[in-house]
Formats: structure tokens, sequence, C-alpha cells
């Protein structure tokens, strides 16, 4: 079996608000083989993106690991940090954002080429621009070349964002929320894009989405991971996750998501929480950080201590699941009303 080309051990990230801590992300494991689409789902606020920062670089872990095929990224120095901050690059959220309004499209797509001598004199480097715009679909190439991003529309924004992740040969992709400021009708299309990317570049794909829904039809052929209040709470196979999901956030996640049927949506049993507060950062409960709020608690024992990710009792295909009651071989059952 390959090594996987990231992996995080016992990530954790806080920050401050004035002197008080703030746990952002919990006790984080994972890796990401090659080639893999891996998808991180879960509420606002629960570390996402943060993750995705991290993986890249952008931000520190205050404590726990990132290696880049099989090295630790804090260790890293002069042409192997060059490398690493080349080989792994992030799509952000808000294309309106994240593009330099100053900027034309050459000019953005040309900097990184120039700046890792990745292609060679003007015309070279003029070709190599054309050539990932057309790419990403913004073609002809020439009604798109010289323009500024306010006058783009947020799909051409998001693809000139792709676009310019792509100008290093990246091995791996972040792509946090790449879909979710444009339109749902050019949302499949954008999506599409990428998977088709990951074939013809042999990129590895880290896709962040609060959409389980759209996780779905991502990874389908990959893994999900879905996180709460700062910790992995399950990850495994996505059609074994998505057909026989193990741990109470998801099957709530799920079973909000509606059918393309209106009548099995009408009939979908709708899990009833047991509050709508999400605890605060700043004020976890004890034990299980689900607990207040989920339908299946046991009282004295969600509320003892912090479940792990491990592979539950009886279970196989991959899944691993961070509740204590599956974690003693018990049946999640629904309190009676």
């Amino acid at each position: 079996m390959t090594a996987p080309i990231i992996e995080l051990k016992n990530v954790y990230r806080q920050f401050k608000k004035g002197r008080e801590p703030v746990p952002v992300l919990q006790d984080i494991n994972f890796s990401v083989n090659k080639l893999e689409f891996l998808c991180l789902v879960g509420e606002s606020g629960c570390g996402k993106t943060t993750t995705g920062k991290i993986i890249c670089g952008l931000l520190p872990p205050s404590s726990g690991a990132v290696e880049f095929e099989g090295r630790d990224i804090a260790q890293l120095k002069g042409a192997d940090y060059r490398r690493f901050r080349r080989a792994v690059q992030i799509i952000h959220q808000d294309p309106y954002a994240s593009l330099n309004p100053t900027q034309t499209v050459f000019d953005m797509l040309s900097y990184p080429l120039s700046a890792h001598k990745l292609a060679r004199g003007r015309r070279g480097i003029a070709q190599r621009v054309r050539d990932l715009l057309d790419l990403v679909d913004l073609t002809p190439v020439e009604d798109f070349i010289d323009k500024y991003p306010h006058q783009l529309s947020g799909g051409q924004r998001q693809r000139v964002s792709i676009a310019r992740a792509l100008t290093t040969e990246p091995a791996v992709i972040i792509a946090d929320e790449a879909v979710s400021m444009v339109d749902v009708s050019i949302r499949i299309g954008l999506l599409q894009m990428m998977m088709d990317l990951r074939d013809r570049l042999d990129v590895t794909i880290v896709f962040i989405t609060h959409d389980l829904a759209l996780a779905k039809y991502f990874a389908w052929e990959g893994r999900i991971g879905v996180m709460y209040l700062g910790r992995l709470v399950e990850l495994g196979p996505t059609q074994r996750l998505i057909g026989s999901p193990q741990h109470p956030y998801t099957r709530v996640l799920l079973s909000a998501i509606p059918e393309p049927d209106p009548e099995k949506t009408r009939n979908k049993e709708h899990i009833k929480l047991r509050s709508e507060d999400i605890p605060r950062l700043t004020d976890l409960p004890a034990g299980c950080t689900f607990h207040p709020r989920c339908p299946w608690y046991e009282e004295g024992l969600c509320d003892s201590a912090v479940p792990e990710l491990l592979i539950p009792r009886g279970l196989d295909g991959g899944v691993k699941v961070a509740c204590l009651p599956l974690e003693h071989g018990k049946e999640l059952k629904l309190h009676e009303s």
C-alpha cells in the first residue's frame, strides 16, 4: 500500500479571544491518498476551513503535525519547502475577495509562472496562460485574458481562481467551498470540471463544503469526513457513509437532505434534535460535544468522556466513528417521546 500524500497527526489549533484560548481544532487525525477525492463536511464554524489552511501551510497547527509525502512540513526548508508550497494549493471560497482587483487575468496567472520559473520568456508565459484558461473552459481566451475581476461573473471568477491554483502544477488542491458563492445552475459544471481535472492532471482534491448532498455527488468514489465543533466524528467511504451512517450527527444531517422525489421527501423521517442550540467554542460541554443535541444521548456515558475516532465493534468497511455508545458495542435507539 502506498504512503498517503497528506497526513494529519494529532492536530490541534487554538485561537485567542482576548487572553482566553479558543479550541478550533482538536485531535484531528486523517490521511489523504494520492488521486483521492476527500470531502470535509460540517456546519459553519466546525473547523473545515481552518483544517484546509493548515494542510496547505497557511496556518501552523498549535500542536501535532502535518506531513506531506511522509515529511513534517514544519521541518521543511529551502528547496523542499518551496516544492511543498508549489505542490499544495488552495482555492478560496470567495472569488470576489481572493482575486486582486487591480490585476488582469493575465497578470494573476503569469506571476506564479514567472516566480517559480515554470515558463520561460514572454511568449512561453503567454502560451501557458492561454493553456490554463482553456483548461478551465474560459474560452475564447481573448475574451478573458485582459479582463479585470469586476468584469467577470461569479462563475468566471471562480474558474480564474481554479486556473491560478493550477499554475504551479500542484499535486494537491484544497477546494474550500469552491462552488458555494456561484449560482446553483453552474455548480454542477464547476464540480464536473474539477473531477475531470483530477483525471487529466493527476491531482488529489480535498473538497470542503457544508452541503452533504454536494459532497455525496463530488466524492461518490472517494471518502467523506464529517466534522463537528473542531473534531472529526465520522470518516469513511462515501457510499458506505451515505448508505449506512453511524454517528448520530451524520444521521441527523442525512435526514435533513431533501430527496429529488417529492413523495420521498414528504415521507422521509426527520430526526429531531434535543436542542437546536450549538455550543460555543468558548464553553464546550464535557464528554462528546454533540451530546446536548443528540437524540441518542445516554446520561452518564456520553457526558463522561471524549470519544475517539475508531472503527466500532462489529463494523468493517473502513468507517471510523467517534461515538461512545457505538464504542461500547451498543445499538443506537431513539428515546421515546
